[in-house]
């Protein structure tokens, strides 16, 4: 039994592996490692080099594809399959590879994303500085490490970070970090034979952009779809570079505020539009009526208000407000939303990586897909139902979020209501606009004027 002392050692094993394709199967560095009980020491030395460590990680896990290709396709050439032990020992390998990098990176399913995530702000903060880059920082449920993050966060690895133009935009323009809020609640059915039914509730998250010393300049909350996330992330990019150019202090507070209010005025004139075309009858009629003998002159578009200055385009509350719904009947128009969201379908269609990252985790769903392929029956293909419904629900959040979330987060910033700091920006967050504040441990779950017939409500808190 051998020792590795460095990662150079560990990448002498990996060549010698890449020459290994026999019958016993595939040689992987991670084996020796495990073997020797020093993997999990390699893993963090890897981890605590960054992104290069990262790239490192991937460099191995790219190797070993190539060479259980390879050795693939000799037993191909040489007309015979693979027995179930060289089958398996090929899978294992990959599969804890993809486990290593997953710890190295900070993210589930990395070796897709191929994104690399602080946990420390302060490291990401530094690497900010030091890189020019903004910070996109993700506030969480749970952690994006575990299989059982929020649903949002999960969604976010799917169909965000797995996208290919997504994943390469963050690489190259953004330092990324992650911060759990707190647990993700977990809830179990047992069906008394043996199944059970696993899934997480009530679980939201938000992306911050923050500049290098950590002050929010742009949040998105919730789950939008992959075109509307990338062009979320290019104008955030943008106002972070210009105003990485400014010194002054209230000169920056004065640029976030144009910004916003220009950026919630399109957002008005926009659901002005949509409301007219998809449900009139909910625009507010009784506005002031024009006087025939005065006309007014046409009111200016948002998108004329954004070319004005900073003195009017902040400082005047948009006249298309007047002629929207309420936000509480806004909130309720769950069909109308649905008709609108059809509009944007666009915004929320996934590309192939997400489509082979959802094939993998339903095994069942892909082989069934397969058979309906070969069947020529396509519309039973059950993989193709379920992407469609991810894709629809996608787009129906995009719009909902932008337009009722997002757009409160512009007001707060021109109204002054935004937080400097992070962390109380996130509590306002998850306190105003997702109803989950933490002073409520139950996380809206346990009304206190719902009877529920049991000792202490059902609730067992720990000690």
């Amino acid at each position: 039994m051998f020792r590795l002392k460095t990662l150079a050692t560990a990448a002498f094993i990996l060549a010698a592996a890449s020459l290994a394709a026999y019958a016993g199967g595939v040689l992987c560095w991670t084996e020796a490692m495990e073997q020797d009980g020093t993997l999990k020491e390699h893993v963090a030395q890897l981890r605590a080099k960054g992104p290069a460590g990262l790239a490192e990680a991937l460099d191995h896990y790219d190797k070993l594809l190539a060479q259980v290709a390879e050795r693939n396709g000799q037993f191909a050439s040489a007309a015979r399959n693979p027995n179930e032990k060289e089958v398996i020992r090929g899978e294992s390998a990959v599969q804890k590879m993809q486990e290593v990098i997953a710890q190295v990176a900070g993210q589930r399913d990395a070796h897709i994303s191929r994104l690399y995530w602080y946990t420390d702000l302060d490291q990401a903060r530094a690497a900010s500085a030091e890189a020019g880059k903004p910070i996109l920082s993700l506030h969480l449920l749970g952690k994006l490490t575990d299989e059982y993050s929020c649903a949002n966060s999960r969604f976010f690895r799917t169909a965000l970070y797995a996208n290919s133009q997504v994943s390469a935009h963050l690489r190259d323009n953004f330092i990324l970090h992650w911060q759990s809020v707190r647990p993700v609640p977990r809830i179990t059915v047992d069906f008394g034979d043996g199944r059970k039914l696993e899934r997480t509730i009530t679980g939201n998250s938000a992306h911050y952009v923050l500049n290098s010393t950590g002050q929010p300049l742009e949040v998105l909350p919730g789950l939008y779809g992959p075109k509307a996330f990338q062009e979320w992330l290019v104008r955030s990019k943008d106002l972070a570079d210009r105003l990485m150019l400014v010194s002054n202090r209230e000169h920056i507070t004065t640029l976030l505020k144009e910004h916003h209010a220009n950026r919630r005025n399109l957002l008005d004139e926009e659901l002005e539009a949509e409301f007219r075309a998809h449900a009139p009858q909910l625009l507010k009629v009784n506005a002031p009526a024009q006087d025939a003998s005065n006309p007014q002159p046409a009111l200016p578009t948002a998108r004329q208000a954004s070319l004005r200055a900073i003195s009017k385009s902040v400082g005047e509350t948009p006249l298309l407000a007047q002629v929207l719904p309420s936000d509480k009947t806004l909130q309720s128009q769950d069909e109308v939303w649905t008709r609108i969201a059809v509009a944007h379908a666009d915004d929320a269609k996934l590309d192939a990586a997400s489509i082979e990252l959802i094939k993998k985790e339903n095994p069942a769903v892909a082989l069934a897909a397969i058979r309906a392929s070969m069947s020529k029956r396509r519309l039973e293909d059950p993989l193709a139902r379920l992407i469609l419904s991810f894709e629809n629900s996608l787009a129906v959040d995009t719009v909902k979020n932008e337009y009722l979330l997002h757009r409160r987060i512009h007001e707060w910033f021109v109204n002054g209501d935004a937080p400097h700091d992070p962390a109380a920006f996130n509590e306002k967050v998850y306190a105003e606009l997702f109803l989950t504040p933490s002073s409520d441990p139950w996380l809206g779950l346990a009304p206190t004027d719902a009877y529920t017939a049991l000792d202490d409500a059902g609730l067992t808190s720990a000690q």
